[in-house]
């Protein structure tokens, strides 16, 4: 071993909030603190010392050893003056490359790859001022790695003893989803309390591992592994100062006391996952880190959740489960949170739960009280660890809640009541119902009011035969939102909420509602479809918001028509035009009929099955109009006698020279769409398109003029002009009664 006492100046990165806990970690492991900082702590440690950190610490990014401090390095010229003045001959050997790894900025250094041209021309100079060989530059594989850091004009500059992030294991070439990185799931082991769980002989379950990081690290804890025992080589042992005798033994010393650990290890570890792609990535980033045998890996759904036989009594349960960071994904979170509370306090008693979650909102469906939280980010997302103990249930029979009165009760979905839902729902009503004990007050009287709703709509529903229909609509204030049936599919819309409510209990009141459908609807979490619902502006709401395709056809009387629930704001079939749509279709018959601003041409199919000798449907949208293509093929109609036209509707109606029998006006309310030549406000240009709308019209036709604007008023001079008969009225089925404002429509005839 050299003889070597001096102390060598650390910097040490980690990721944010984890600084207090690599504080301490390097502390045990030998190092004297000096400062701690945002995402880092400064340290004074021997070679020994510093070694031992980069094989052990399970928090750390890097380890930088700081070969100088500088101020006033706001020019290049001054940051190359003081990184010369290092010693680099001292350190680099002949022919070695170096890469620069440059962070910050000042006026004269706007970008990290220049700053990190002026770090290397500073080394360059100095290693040709000593005759030594200059060093060539390897960004990507270099022998050594530099660090620099510029703020203020201060100039730290180092070399990293690792050359690459200590997070980088080695055993994880299968990384599963969005996967944590391993210092942050060590993090949040340490913060469990995990170690000295560990000790005591604990068992750990993740009942949603994915490729396994968090158990594999909690395993690497429990046997006493170095995190980095498996890396081929740090870049310290490039440097012309390395200490091999050194290194060797630390080491020995570590293959050992992982030998002696997987020997002695009490604790039993569990890791489940429903994906057999996301267990056999587990399993084989389990064997590359040395500790399969201390892990068992199975598949296995949350609602499937039970506490293994062969664990111990007390233990801890650690996930990182889904965070619903696209907003479609929200209703089966909100049941998947449910779920596992629900099976943590069922077989779990006495266990304690780690939950990282990145939408803290979600743990309160888990129904356990968090006794700490800890703040971490993953990447750039603000996120939780929440820490709950689950209580042991008492052996005698629990007492039952207060029966609510039968206006706030919650009848059970009966099997024969999910008929709605599509082929096998009632068999999935039953097991979805019997979660209601689980629900909170809020959500049964939720549930409560989508039955009434539904009791209410039953005889329209068998009489009409109607499959999709509006079930509830903002009826109680404090749960703002549209509830559609498709089917077997629901589509839930949540209206913006106004500045006053306070955002988290808003969500609360959407959490709660969306654990309540399944109950009171006998569907899946999967079959629920959610989005925000905001003022939109011309063609905002026919936006592309995903890319799932998930389309599927619904009956409406006797058309089939395509919906997708999933990737636009609205779904294809705008259901309070239903009865607009049946007015049309009970008109066409031997009539010619023109649809402008046609969208997917749902008005169209009626209209062609009613009997409309032939068809123009009129759009801008290539996506909606070959969406209508489809609704045409879906029903046989023939292309020939059925027309689909591109254009702005406005330049058509000028330039068009057919008359047609039957016209349908239905205009968005605004649009600036940069396909046309202005913008249209319905509004304001209603006037002007329906005297165009009338110029096509043939003498004894009808127009049935439409808009969604609540406050539209029709002008007054074309009630002098036309016969004008407001049918707003009769144009609402009994699912629309509530918001009789969602449309205006109007039929218009020439004068005799």
């Amino acid at each position: 071993m050299k003889d070597d006492n001096s102390l060598l100046s650390l910097y040490i990165t980690c990721p944010w909030s984890v600084e207090a806990l690599l504080a301490d970690e390097v502390a045990e492991l030998g190092a004297q603190i000096q400062k701690t900082t945002v995402a880092g702590v400064h340290v004074t440690a021997d070679r020994a010392t510093a070694y031992r950190i980069c094989l052990w610490s399970r928090l750390a990014n890097r380890v930088v050893m700081t070969l100088g401090r500088s101020a006033g390095c706001d020019e290049p010229p001054a940051i190359v003056e003081a990184v010369r003045g290092l010693d680099w001959p001292g350190l680099l050997r002949d022919g070695q490359t170096i890469a620069v790894d440059f962070h910050g900025q000042s006026a004269a250094i706007r970008h990290t790859r220049f700053g990190a041209q002026v770090v290397k021309d500073g080394v360059v100079e100095a290693m040709q001022l000593s005759g030594r060989k200059r060093p060539s530059v390897a960004p990507k594989d270099a022998d050594v790695r530099l660090y620099a850091h510029l703020h203020r004009g201060q100039l730290l500059v180092g070399i990293d003893l690792v050359g690459a992030s200590l997070h980088q294991r080695g055993y994880r070439r299968d990384a599963g989803h969005a996967p944590l990185k391993e210092n942050l799931a060590a993090a949040i082991l340490v913060r469990a309390g995990w170690p000295a769980r560990a000790r005591r002989g604990d068992s750990l379950v993740d009942p949603m591992c994915g490729a396994g990081t968090l158990v594999i690290e909690a395993a690497m804890m429990a046997t006493d592994t170095a995190p980095q025992l498996a890396r081929e080589q740090f870049d310290f042992e490039r440097l012309t100062d390395f200490d091999a005798e050194c290194w060797r033994e630390l080491m020995q010393e570590a293959r050992a006391r992982a030998s002696l650990g997987r020997r002695r290890v009490q604790s039993r570890l569990f890791g489940f996952d429903q994906s057999p792609q996301a267990i056999a990535a587990a399993k084989s980033n389990a064997m590359r880190a040395g500790i399969p045998a201390v892990i068992n890996f199975e598949g296995g759904a949350v609602h499937a959740l039970e506490r293994p036989a062969a664990a111990a009594d007390t233990g801890l349960v650690v996930t990182n489960p889904p965070y619903g960071e696209r907003l479609g994904e929200l209703p089966e979170l909100v049941a998947l949170y449910g779920k596992l509370g629900e099976r943590l306090k069922h077989g779990f008693g006495g266990w304690t739960l780690a939950m990282f979650t990145g939408n803290p909102d979600l743990g309160h469906r888990l129904g356990l009280r968090a006794h700490r939280q800890y703040a971490f980010k993953n990447g750039p997302l603000d996120c939780k660890l929440l820490l709950a103990d689950v209580a042991v249930r008492s052996a005698a029979p629990a007492v039952e809640a207060a029966t609510l009165s039968e206006n706030d009760g919650l009848t059970k979905a009966a099997p024969e009541t999910a008929s709605t839902a599509g082929d096998g729902a009632s068999s999935r009503a039953t097991s979805a119902a019997e979660s209601d004990d689980a629900l909170s007050e809020g959500a049964r009287m939720f549930a409560n009011r989508l039955q009434k709703n539904r009791k209410r709509l039953a005889k329209w529903l068998k009489r009409s035969g109607e499959s999709c229909y509006r079930l509830y609509d903002a009826d109680m204030p404090e749960y703002a939102l549209a509830i559609d049936v498709y089917g077997h599919q629901i589509h839930v819309q949540e209206y913006a909420p106004p500045k006053s409510v306070d955002a988290s209990r808003a969500q609360r009141r959407l959490h709660d509602a969306l654990s309540a459908i399944p109950v009171a609807l006998g569907v899946r979490p999967e079959q629920i479809h959610y989005k925000q619902r905001e003022r939109q502006s011309g063609k905002a709401q026919y936006e592309k918001q995903g890319d799932s395709h998930q389309r599927f056809v619904v009956k409406e009387g006797a058309a089939s028509l395509w919906v997708n629930l999933v990737d636009y704001l609205d779904t294809g079939l705008f259901l309070d035009h239903r009865p607009v749509r049946r007015l049309l279709g009970e008109k066409a018959r031997g009539r010619r009929f023109l649809n402008l601003f046609c969208y997917t041409g749902t008005a169209t199919v009626h209209a062609a099955l009613g009997g409309a000798s032939e068809s123009v449907s009129v759009d801008l949208s290539n996506t909606y109009l070959e969406w209508a293509r489809d609704n045409f093929t879906l029903n046989q109609l023939e292309p020939s006698r059925h027309r689909v036209v591109r254009d702005d509707c406005f330049r058509w109606l000028e330039t068009a020279s057919a008359t047609f029998d039957l016209i349908f006006l239905d205009p968005p309310t605004f649009s600036n769409s940069k396909k046309m030549a202005g913008t249209l406000d319905v509004q304001r240009d209603h006037a002007r398109l329906i005297e165009l709308a009338m110029a096509r019209l043939a003498p004894g036709g009808e127009l049935i003029f439409s808009n969604n604007q609540q406050r539209f008023r029709l002008d007054p001079s074309l009630s002098a002009t036309f016969v004008v008969e407001e049918i707003t009225q009769q144009t609402f089925d009994p699912d629309f009664t509530r918001r009789t404002n969602l449309h205006h429509c109007f039929r218009i005839r020439h004068r005799d």
